[in-house]
């Protein structure tokens, strides 16, 4: 068995991680941390685990918690991740980071877009990125991984088939993006208030989200091309999932039968992308860890649609994904 800490364990994709651990059969969830006082029991956190987890979130330090585990979930904020994984690694122990600290390859970009310094530049860009479907043979044995943005997974998948194939232009695609409220996180909010987003619709960090340079790092370096995206997201009075309407220019004559034919022979034996021959919608992959896509041509344009749920496929589903492929597990075991 596979000791397990999650560390910050009080959110909504430490919940949605720790039911699919529930059902992994080479997992036992050892450390659940928090920097509550108290040491809760996780049942008070998330009533949902009641009977089912018994507990208690704990305030402890790198060294107690690899002393009980042998695989860590860091779901700790940006920076504050880099600098307890620093001191984990010094022990032996893996580790899969919810935060967007391992993402980018550079500290400039880091600097430029998370407020910086990085606690830990020396690292950036040699750690793995954790999409199973383009990096999967770089993942067993891996010693960190930086597990996806929700935003950035589901651009990505919709976006890799046409932009490796050339079938589009890499310099004019535009991105809108739709996501749940959840994917604001569990803590209070002016903007996630009910009152201030029910019965309403809103962009947001336009120009400034800052999965747009993790979608264009990734892409550009699976393709060798330069790709720039415009990327927009919006707020959806919804608990969860993401729809990304995808806009871009063709580089050649190709109908949507065709582009879907690409789709499905790039992510077949993917357990997890479904190319879908209906408009995909939020409510199809809602609790589950798949991405459904699809295609049209339409005005000259090709138009993606990628749907996602952002709590699983989009954090807990690809992150378990990837603790699968470190230990050698069948992919989808958990699931």
């Amino acid at each position: 068995m596979i000791r397990v800490a999650i560390l910050g364990a009080t959110g909504y994709t430490a919940l949605e991680l720790i039911k699919i651990l529930l059902r992994h059969p080479e997992v036992e969830i050892t450390v659940l941390t928090s920097r509550q006082e108290g040491n809760p029991h996780v049942a008070t956190i998330h009533p949902q685990l009641t009977g089912r987890l018994d507990l208690c979130l704990e305030n402890a330090d790198p060294s107690s918690i690899a002393a009980r585990a042998d695989c860590v979930f860091c779901c700790l904020p940006h920076a504050a991740s880099a600098a307890t994984i620093m001191q984990l690694l010094t022990h032996d122990v893996k580790v899969i980071d919810f935060s967007a600290d391992y993402r980018l390859r550079d500290s400039d970009t880091y600097d430029q877009w998370y407020g910086g310094p990085h606690p830990d530049p020396d690292r950036l860009g040699h750690v793995l990125y954790g999409l199973p479907e383009l990096f999967a043979d770089q993942l067993p044995g891996a010693e960190l991984i930086a597990n996806p943005g929700c935003y950035s997974s589901t651009s990505i998948l919709g976006l890799a088939p046409l932009v490796m194939g050339r079938w589009i232009d890499p310099k004019k695609i535009i991105v809108d993006a739709k996501s749940g409220v959840s994917g604001a996180g569990r803590a209070p909010k002016l903007g996630t208030l009910f009152p201030e987003c029910n019965e309403s619709l809103s962009a947001y960090a336009v120009g400034a989200h800052r999965h747009e340079p993790e979608i264009n790092q990734i892409l550009s370096h699976v393709c060798g091309e330069t790709v720039e995206v415009l990327f927009t997201p919006h707020l959806i009075p919804m608990d969860r999932g993401i729809l990304c309407t995808i806009y871009a220019e063709p580089t050649k004559a190709a109908t949507a039968e065709e582009l879907l034919a690409v789709m499905r022979d790039f992510y077949q034996g993917r357990p997890f992308i479904r190319v879908v021959e209906h408009l995909p919608a939020t409510k199809h992959v809602s609790g589950t860890n798949y991405c459904d896509l699809t295609v049209r041509v339409a005005g000259g344009r090709v138009i993606v649609l990628a749907c996602t749920d952002n709590l699983i496929k989009g954090a807990s589903g690809v992150a378990v994904q990837n603790f699968n492929l470190m230990y050698g597990f069948d992919e989808i075991t958990g699931f």
